[in-house]
């Protein structure tokens, strides 16, 4: 096949997402208030940059040595709409998000985006008022697609306004210019840059976590899924946050994590687990310079810091279990002690090179297993992008909320989280045959940020 000036190779994170075994399809449930206008939609998207952004309006092919790339279309709108006028399910009981998670966890396990078109798609289901964006990730990874998002988007409270972004989930650091701080800092580095990079490598070969009964492994992408939601207050998790000195949301998040999975597994395990026992989590990492959201415009400035694409790196993040014990906020606090440490290595932008390294020396195939087995190894996959801090409309219809998951993995569980306008929503996608009841998992993962709340509440009074 003849290339021309406009084909872009794709980058090597791109071609990772598009092998098998670790394709990956990113499928983002919005519910509005009122009813879905179709004609609506779609000319909404077609007057959005969506569909003028090179990826979303390129199909994907191979050149003549097998390597893919991007290559320039015309976007035909109504190729890209599945409209669903019946509801999902004949049972009256059950709620339109669960008829929509069950959509979800159907889709994750089937259902390839064509590579006829441009790698996107909108299902819309409008007997449940919802609306499912199904995005390739080799088109970008979550806070690029928020902020295309969002730019389609308006606030609910100016509708001449886009959502805002500048300073979202940035966070400060502070310039310590003590000789001997930075070289002990500098030590620091280097000492877990070392361990964290080897683990890496061995969790590639051998090295796994022990078995128990939320464990998955190879294969079991290609298992039945099911899907529920986690639901958070932001303000509970900035409560528990201020309890802790320099704490964040993702030390709580974790927190909430291991305390949410050492409830399942008291519940689910046939016998105790071993206290401490070590669960492996792997998630990404934004590299750009500038952490949290950005406007779109930054996205499509050449010499921006914050360019388009998948630009992370993957660490592995462990949370262990602990028996419930006096003080909930325990599990935040072990959490923080552990992403301190993760913080101070460079196993993300390291992770990121070593992958692309061996994607452009070896080709797909090794880059491909090496990463499988990595998943293959850990326990579960944990990915929170931040969302919209205020309400959104879409073409005048009120947002309600924003709920994403993804193509299954070798793990038996994943979840992503997304906030939105002071609440975060968590999607724990598992395989059913392992994790028959998400709901009560979900459940377990509440109670937890409750009861850390409670306590959090009490430590203020101190």
């Amino acid at each position: 096949m003849t290339m021309t000036e406009r084909d872009e190779p794709l980058t090597p994170a791109g071609r990772l997402f598009i092998q098998p075994g670790m394709t990956q399809i990113i499928n983002c449930a919005v519910s509005v208030d009122d009813p879905i206008d179709v004609d609506a939609v779609k000319l909404e998207i077609s007057n959005s940059i969506l569909v003028k952004h090179p990826r979303f309006s390129s199909i994907m092919l191979k050149d003549s040595c097998g390597r893919e790339r991007w290559r320039k279309t015309e976007v035909n709108i109504d190729d890209h709409f599945i409209i669903r006028h019946q509801p999902l399910t004949d049972d009256p009981s059950i709620s339109d998000e669960d008829a929509v998670n069950d959509y979800l966890a159907d889709l994750s396990v089937s259902t390839p985006l064509s590579l006829t078109k441009p790698l996107w798609e909108f299902h819309l289901l409008l007997a449940h008022n919802s609306a499912v964006l199904r995005l390739h990730h080799a088109l970008g990874d979550g806070i690029s697609l928020m902020s295309m998002f969002m730019s389609c988007c308006r606030r609910a409270d100016d509708p001449n306004q886009r959502p805002t972004t500048q300073g979202v989930g940035t966070s400060s650091s502070s310039n310590n210019r003590n000789v001997w701080r930075l070289l002990k800092k500098l030590v620091m580095v280097i000492w877990y840059t070392v361990v964290y990079v080897t683990e890496f490598g061995l969790r590639s070969l051998w090295l796994k976590d022990k078995k128990t009964a939320i464990s998955g492994g190879a294969g079991v992408e290609l298992w039945p899924r099911k899907l529920a939601t986690a639901k958070f207050k932001i303000d509970d998790m900035k409560m528990v946050k201020k309890a802790i000195d320099n704490a964040t949301i993702n030390d709580v998040l974790f927190g909430v994590i291991s305390c949410g999975l050492s409830r399942y597994l008291d519940l689910r395990s046939p016998k105790a687990p071993k206290e401490g026992l070590k669960m492996t989590g792997v998630a990404m990492i934004n590299l750009r310079k500038q952490s949290g959201l950005q406007d779109f415009s930054e996205f499509m400035k050449s010499k921006s810091g914050a360019r388009w694409g998948n630009k992370f790196g993957m660490l592995l993040l462990p949370v262990y279990y602990h028996k419930g014990g006096s003080d909930p906020l325990q599990f935040v606090k072990r959490a923080k002690a552990m992403i301190d440490k993760k913080k101070l290595s460079l196993e993300g932008p390291c992770s990121y090179k070593i992958g692309d390294l061996i994607m452009s020396i070896f080709g797909p195939k090794l880059a491909t297993l090496l990463n499988y087995r990595i998943v293959s190894n850990t326990t579960f996959t944990i990915s929170n992008v931040i969302g919209p801090p205020e309400d959104i409309t879409f073409g005048g219809n009120h947002i309600s909320s924003v709920r994403v998951t993804s193509t299954a993995l070798p793990h038996a569980i994943t979840m992503h989280m997304v906030s939105y306008a002071g609440r975060a929503d968590m999607q724990i996608l598992v395989a059913k045959d392992i994790i028959p009841d998400p709901k009560v998992l979900a459940k377990c993962f509440q109670d937890a940020l409750l009861e850390m709340k409670e306590a959090a509440q009490v430590v203020a009074k101190d």
